[in-house]
């Protein structure tokens, strides 16, 4: 029988590598989610432990391949030694701290109505409920993330920790990192004696597969990180299926930084800022790709040493050609529109898909005119906005969309002064950021990495943090059921020793 088969493109040489990669079919896609859906039978009922388990043996067996890791990723991205070892502990440590997460299993919500049968004029019944595991869950890899949101990333061990299975969908840009990363999943599955179906993954070219793994009847919820474009599609079309779907995508965000005038005095703010903008050559969805202040002396002396800085960076090479394209393109529509003006842009180093770090700067009063100048590039690039007085600036807090984070810089005198810009962020974004820049997302309990659309798709939840869990989970109550019946979390005697709301009491009591 011939396969179709594909291959992965080196970024620094512009060729492609030797491995070819077996492309799956639809045949494939139907009984990887068959096999799904009768793994989901056994793995539904495993234990918080068991789970924390598997995802700790997950670990181990990615740290035993981690040079192998090293030696495929860095061809296939780009990306240099120290991003991709630094990305493997991230990943690593994601698996580690979901895996306590299920073990402790504080995250099911457990909340107990005892029964008042006294109660007038009625009775109460015995309620209780508690989150119980969505279903098989389709998982998109990310381009910019070859391992922490790819194929054991942050949407994989999430719906893995609360018990469902995964389908993944594989990027293209890194299929040699993906296929020794789900080597490692199939061999802790082995090693846990748990179903192969828990896991398994597709390899595609163009957008028939994926969309036909969003529309699959099995499917229970999607995770997506990628561009707004491909992302509004699969959510188009997982409006269309009969059955609806969560589709959780994240799609990106130019992140505003606003600037207040002790800011724009700060010696650190111009290398804080232009290190955020070419970190990772600008391929975060956190990137800094808008920076507002009002017009001043102190601006415009601020603009001088931006352009200063900014044309003594080295950009590097993009992880793919699509990513380039897009952002050379950008470049040269700004170099050629007349509402901007190109501040400055650094140099590049050889390669294939090498780009120059680039600035522009634009009036508050065009940027209102032209809302095209608040959409995401892709890259090392950002926006100075300077506005015209604080009415203006508010003006454009206002009409910018949905974002995964805002900052603010400057002191706190004179955050308290202008608390209503503050107030707009809130209503804009998932994470609000003080004297600091967006780049560098911590894996915790307190992260939020989401926000209104266009952000996300679901903009009361986050792809990243132990809060993501709750993603791949749906409520079920019970009612008067006998002990026998009820799930661990909401049995009298508690024995998993979590805390649980008893009577609008949040408690670790026994009933």
């Amino acid at each position: 029988m011939n396969f179709k088969t594909i291959k992965t493109f080196n970024p620094r040489t512009g060729n492609f590598l030797d491995q070819n990669y077996i492309l799956s079919t639809l045949n494939d896609l139907n009984e990887k989610v068959s096999d799904a859906q009768l793994a989901f039978t056994v793995y539904r009922n495993t234990s918080g432990n068991d789970r924390a388990i598997l995802l700790e043996t997950i670990a181990e067996e990615i740290e035993s391949v981690a040079e192998e890791i090293l030696a495929i990723a860095t061809l296939e991205t780009g990306l240099q030694a120290g991003r991709i070892q630094s990305e493997t502990v991230r990943t690593i440590g994601q698996l580690r701290l979901f895996a306590e997460v299920a073990r402790k299993e504080f995250w099911l919500d457990a909340v107990i109505d005892t029964a008042l049968p006294n109660r007038q004029p009625l009775p109460r019944a015995d309620i209780r409920k508690c989150l119980v595991p969505i279903g098989p869950v389709a998982v998109f890899g990310a381009s910019n993330f070859p391992l922490a949101f790819s194929t054991a990333g942050g949407d994989t061990v999430s719906a893995l920790a609360s018990g469902n299975p995964v389908i993944f969908k594989a990027h293209n840009s890194h299929l040699g990192t993906h296929e020794c990363m789900a080597a490692a999943i199939a061999r802790a599955l082995e090693r846990c004696n748990l179903p192969k179906g828990i896991f398994s993954s597709l390899i595609a070219e163009g957008n028939e597969l994926g969309a036909a793994l969003v529309q699959h009847p099995g499917i229970k919820a999607v995770g997506f990180t990628g561009s707004y474009s491909g992302g509004t599609a699969l959510l188009d079309l997982v409006s269309k299926r009969k059955e609806p779907i969560p589709f959780y995508g994240e799609m990106g965000s130019v992140n505003p930084v606003i600037l207040f005038p002790s800011a724009l005095k700060d010696p650190k703010i111009v290398s804080s800022l232009i290190g955020s903008i070419n970190l990772g050559v600008g391929q975060f969805c956190t990137n800094p790709g808008l920076i507002l202040t009002i017009d001043s002396e102190e601006t415009q002396s601020f603009c001088s040493r931006m352009t200063e800085a900014i044309d003594k960076c080295v950009g590097e090479v993009m992880l793919n050609k699509a990513i380039y394209d897009s952002y050379e393109a950008n470049m040269a529509e700004i170099s050629a529109e007349k509402s901007y003006t190109l501040l400055g842009q650094g140099t590049k180093v050889a390669g294939a898909l090498s780009v120059k770090p680039s600035l522009a700067l634009t009036s508050g009063k065009k940027f209102l005119t032209h809302p095209k100048m608040g959409q995401e590039i892709f890259g090392p690039f950002s926006l100075i906005v300077s506005c015209e007085n604080d009415t203006e600036l508010s003006e454009i807090l206002m009409k910018i969309e949905g974002q995964l984070t805002f900052s603010f810089m400057g002191q706190e005198k004179e955050f308290n002064e202008q608390a209503h810009l503050i107030a707009l962020a809130k209503e804009k974004a998932g994470r609000i950021i003080f004297n600091g820049v967006p780049t560098g997302v911590e894996v915790g309990y307190a992260m939020i990495h989401g926000g209104p659309f266009p952000a996300t798709t679901v903009p009361n939840s986050t792809s990243v943090g132990t809060d993501a869990i709750r993603r791949f989970a749906r409520p079920v109550c019970y009612q008067d059921a006998p002990q026998s019946l009820l799930p661990m979390a909401l049995k009298d005697n508690n024995p998993l020793e979590i805390f649980r709301k008893i009577n609008g009491k949040w408690c670790q009591d026994k009933i």
